[in-house]
């Protein structure tokens, strides 16, 4: 019969004196990813491999410190790789609803912008205050009286010619107009109506000559007019380009080596000399409302999308929020006079792709798919190369005007962090994620538990204290955080890498330790904050133990009785694990249906245990039916259990439970029973060993210890125990006991206190005896 386990083997403790340090003042911080080789490996080749699509997906679960820890990695990385360009995005004057985009060396942009809003400022005074000068107002009055006396040559020569025919030109309220004179005056209306005959005549065809002239003497006019005003308008132009020229010199200057801003420079110049009157009125639009001209000043305004004059390094750019305008940037809408809503290239904004742009940018997979259209929107852009700002207010259907503006090119890698199920989703449903996301960096929840990852905890707990200001911890209080990480791993070979749940954990050892006006976090502050965030979530474990001991659900703790086992399951609430009984009762008699298990037949069972139930068959026939056949009836359940089943970590108990219903052998209650079975009886591993061993324990001594109290586990269970102190304590004394079983026999000896073949025996004689009797009704 299997001794109990001794103490030692149910937590594995961590010695503070192997530690050289007092406390973790006296370590050194240090940001990099702990325990994860396979996983920083592949970020490393990931990172510095520059083909397309050498994108990263990290799989791992949440709390293992996955996006602060890349995050920091990667700015490690950052430090070292060269600030990207500006990008702008400026006035297209040939084609205004295509904005362009120009790249410029970093700190470029937002000085381009300073320079051309100094230049729109200054023309905005300069060439109104040249065009009030009197030399130009001088100028401009020259060329209009000499336009003048072309005018009045033109209109005398048409008088003469008129007043050799006896005809003259008179100014009327209806314009022009052809009279006859008469001793030198024009005749009265009477005597014009009067005319008839060869005198009416001739003057037809007097006024048919003169109207032609007059006509193209008119059509000389204009062209003196329009000469008249593309001289004025060629002064002004020379006036004006004179302080154009010398505004814009100055910006020249300061970009004379980036042929793509002088490009834009020249087309701004062209541009100004055009439109010079935006620098002196209000303009009106063609429904004859008032343009301020700010509004029209924004032509020559330099929207910068992404500046880096402050940056020192690529960019790290952490999205948590990854909608699709957020990812691409948008176009905004603003209402202008009449309610019209408008847009404009400054109205253009940049998203985390912008800004992440020569850099890095870190999504979380949940944030990205909880976002419609954002995977489709991030698709886009690492498959084409290129951004372009989205509009959301063009998908409503409304006729809004919008923008074409100019793609920027991207070149950037995101790290898309997830759960293993999302990227195997992804890998086999959609044909473009394996082309865009080559590089998979697997995090695992567990490190092994040597020294130098003991002693990565420390640099971890002194780093976090740092960077919070917290308490430092003494060893022993390091110590008892290493024995945490076991725990959590539910492993003593183990260290849980999921560093999100052991910052946690150093948060609130050192809350206890400043209520008491502690210097240093001891371990004692760290065994307390442990046992505080287990009391603080286990109200309805203890609520499950208050209804057995009220009888109100059916456990026994005590004495014997056959066909009656007592097994553990795990439930969990949160991050809250917490083991609780369920009895499991088989009862045998006459009859031919083999096992009948009652959960299964209501649908109770998931297809896991319905397996491990069918094992039971086997074991059952190679050890009883070597020479008979099995002739029975058996109804096995987990009594007072009305939520599914699933699992097949209590198949041992079932069969425990059969053997002795049909042996007549009565099963300690006082002792409870977790582990899968299989065809060969051997036990085999089952998961949350710590917490069902503890939810047991807590049972019984909440009913009072007798020292026949304790739990029958795997023997490959041993390696994953971390018992809580207290439990050990009591141990320790005699009063609770953990049995580790190889097979079938050994747990049948540890739970009726008789020699496993003497129950087969028994067995065997019942099952005769069974099918005896069924023989005799046949």
């Amino acid at each position: 019969m299997p001794e109990p386990l001794e103490t030692s083997k149910l937590r594995k403790t961590c010695d503070p004196n192997q530690f050289k340090f007092k406390t973790t003042e006296e370590l050194q911080s240090d940001l990099h990813i702990i325990g994860q080789p396979r996983g920083t490996q592949a970020i490393e080749f990931g990172i510095h491999i520059h083909s397309p699509g050498y994108n990263i997906y990290v799989l791992g679960e949440s709390g293992t410190g996955r996006t602060t820890a890349i995050e920091r990695f990667i700015e490690n990385k950052a430090a070292n790789d060269p600030v990207p360009d500006d990008w702008v995005y400026v006035y297209n004057f040939e084609e205004p609803h295509k904005p362009i985009c120009l790249s410029m060396p970093p700190g470029l942009g937002i000085s381009l912008s300073q320079e051309m809003e100094k230049l729109t400022a200054r023309l905005k005074t300069d060439l109104p205050a040249t065009f009030e000068d009197s030399s130009f107002r001088e100028a401009v009055l020259e060329i209009q009286q000499k336009q003048a006396g072309k005018r009045e040559a033109q209109f005398d020569q048409i008088q003469q010619q008129a007043a050799g025919l006896n005809a003259a030109i008179i100014n009327t309220p209806e314009g022009l107009r052809i009279v006859p004179l008469k001793g030198g005056k024009p005749i009265s209306p009477e005597e014009f109506e009067a005319l008839e005959g060869p005198a009416l005549e001739a003057w037809r065809t007097v006024s048919r000559q003169l109207q032609q002239e007059l006509n193209e003497t008119m059509h000389r006019i204009r062209l003196l007019d329009r000469e008249t005003q593309e001289e004025v308008q060629a002064l002004v132009k020379r006036v004006a380009a004179r302080v154009v020229d010398a505004a814009l010199e100055e910006v020249r200057g300061a970009f004379e080596s980036f042929d793509p801003i002088l490009d834009y420079l020249q087309a701004v110049h062209a541009d100004i000399l055009e439109n010079i009157h935006f620098f002196r009125e209000d303009e009106e639009d063609p429904q004859g409302r008032r343009i301020p001209t700010d509004l029209l000043l924004r032509r020559y305004h330099v929207n910068v999308i992404i500046d880096h004059h402050l940056s020192e390094y690529a960019p790290v750019v952490a999205e948590f929020n990854p909608s699709a305008h957020r990812l691409l940037g948008r176009i905004e809408h603003e209402s202008r006079a009449g309610g019209i809503t408008m847009t404009d290239f400054t109205l253009l904004r940049p998203g985390a792709l912008h800004e992440a742009n020569g850099g890095y940018l870190v999504i979380r997979a949940k944030d990205l798919f909880g976002e419609p259209g954002a995977w489709e929107a991030l698709k886009r852009v690492l498959i084409g190369g290129e951004i372009v700002p989205d509009d959301p207010a063009t998908r409503s259907g409304a006729p809004i005007k919008s923008l074409n503006p100019m793609p920027i090119p991207v070149e950037l890698k995101v790290i898309l962090i997830g759960p293993p199920a999302v990227y195997y989703s992804l890998y086999g449903l959609d044909e473009d994620f394996k082309t865009i996301f080559k590089v998979m960096a697997d995090f695992d929840l567990e490190m092994d538990r040597t020294f130098e990852n003991e002693m990565e905890y420390a640099v971890f707990t002194a780093t976090l204290c740092e960077e919070e200001g917290l308490l430092p911890f003494d060893r022993g209080a390091v110590a008892r955080l290493v024995e945490y990480g076991s725990r959590i791993a539910d492993s003593q070979k183990k260290l849980t890498t999921r560093f999100g749940m052991l910052a946690d954990m150093i948060r609130e050892a050192n809350f206890w330790a400043t209520k008491e006006n502690r210097d240093v976090v001891t371990a004692a502050d760290v065994l307390f904050g442990v046992e505080r965030r287990i009391f603080r979530s286990d109200r309805l474990a203890a609520q499950i133990r208050e209804n057995i001991k009220e009888g109100k659900h059916l456990i026994g703790t005590e004495g014997s009785v056959a066909g009656q086992v007592n097994g553990l399951y795990v439930s969990k609430i949160g991050e809250h694990s917490f083991g609780q009984p369920s009895r499991v009762t088989a009862r045998t008699f006459v009859g031919k249906s083999g096992i009948v298990q009652i959960d299964r037949e209501v649908s109770l069972t998931g297809p896991i245990h319905d397996k491990g139930v069918v094992i039971l068959n086997g074991f059952l026939g190679a050890q009883y039916a070597e020479d008979l056949p099995l002739s029975f009836n058996a109804q096995i359940t987990f009594e007072q259990s009305y939520s599914p089943i699933e699992g097949d970590s209590a198949s041992s108990t079932e069969l425990y439970a059969l053997i002795s219903s049909l042996a007549q052998v009565p099963v300690k209650q006082s002792i409870a029973v977790t582990g899968s079975v299989n065809q060969l009886g051997e036990v085999q591993a089952i998961g949350g060993v710590n917490q069902k061993v503890e939810g047991w324990y807590e049972l019984c001594s909440q009913r009072g210890l007798t020292g026949e109290h304790g739990v029958l586990i795997p023997e490959s269970n041993v390696d994953d125990l971390m018992i809580r102190a207290h439990i050990l304590e009591q141990i320790e004394r005699g009063m609770f006991h953990v049995w580790a079983v190889r097979n079938v026999d050994q747990g049948l000896e540890v739970l009726t206190g008789l020699p496993a073949e003497e129950i087969h025996e028994k067995a065997r004689a019942r099952l005769k005896k069974l099918a005896d009797s069924g023989r005799a009704y046949d």
